[in-house]
């Protein structure tokens, strides 16, 4: 976020590494987790209803081919947004919060839920939900590609209930679908996070999506739209290698003996596959 949204005429980071070292200087461990709160909220929320909306749109769907995933993904995309606009809009006032060209600013939030208070109390619902078209368009596509991904990574390596080493190859899938989905729609969440910084410390700058993307591009070039990409697939791969593992895993415990054979890689994905 930091750097997506940084001031390009008085750039406070030359990079994520260089990022990280100016927090730990300047805010201790502890700002590396600002914003935590939001995302403790509303993740277990999100995975929930993401892969319960993407298994029974498959189900729905009736056939399972790689275009029913990309669309059950696409549908749990565009669902969980509900969740994910206003989580991440706390969460991205909380991380710029006393940084940068706010620096001298009050703080104004004490905490993630303190942050969607006070912009509900002084925006109302418009306020809370600032981001919200740009979210949708980033997560639609973003997911089907991220559950195309998986089932695709899961039968090529061939993932078996027996095979020894199916945890590392989860992980691989997990990671790499996370990896896959954010390059998918990355600038998107440029212009998200700017949309949703915008206002903070009272200086308010884009008029919309179309306008962001104009004055973004005009002021610093093509690149903008691949800020922080560095950042963003250094946390993608191990967190939905997690995320995907242990969904998996924690099905196939929960199933009965008799319904493992029948138990696919994925939460939904159906394969001739022991799994």
């Amino acid at each position: 976020v930091r750097l997506q949204v940084q001031n390009v005429e008085k750039p406070l980071y030359r990079g994520t590494f260089h990022c990280f070292q100016s927090i730990i200087k300047q805010e201790s461990v502890f700002g590396l987790y600002k914003g935590i709160g939001s995302p403790m909220m509303g993740l277990t929320f999100i995975n929930a209803l993401v892969f319960g909306v993407q298994g029974n749109t498959l189900r729905a769907l009736g056939k399972d081919t790689p275009l029913n995933q990309f669309l059950a993904g696409s549908a749990a995309g565009a669902i969980q947004c509900i969740i994910c606009c206003p989580m991440e809009l706390a969460k991205t006032r909380m991380q710029l919060q006393g940084t940068g060209e706010y620096k001298l600013k009050m703080k104004n939030y004490k905490n993630s839920l303190d942050c969607l208070i006070k912009i509900y109390r002084k925006e109302g619902l418009r306020g809370i939900n600032r981001g919200m078209v740009s979210t949708f368009i980033r997560e639609t596509p973003s997911f089907g590609f991220y559950f195309l991904t998986y089932d695709c990574m899961t039968r090529y390596l061939g993932c078996e209930a027996e095979d020894s080493y199916v945890i590392p190859k989860l992980l691989f899938s997990g990671g790499m679908s996370g990896i896959v989905s954010w390059l998918s729609t990355y600038p998107v969440d440029v212009i998200k996070s700017r949309l949703q910084a915008d206002g903070v410390g009272g200086v308010t700058q884009y008029n919309g999506i179309l306008d962001c993307i104009r004055k973004s591009y005009h002021e610093e070039g093509w690149r903008v739209f691949t800020r922080g990409l560095t950042s963003t697939l250094l946390r993608a791969f191990p967190v939905n290698a997690a995320t995907f593992a242990t969904v998996t895993v924690f099905l196939m415990y929960m199933r009965s003996e008799d319904n493992l054979r029948e138990c696919e890689p994925g939460p939904v994905i159906q394969q001739p596959s022991s799994l």
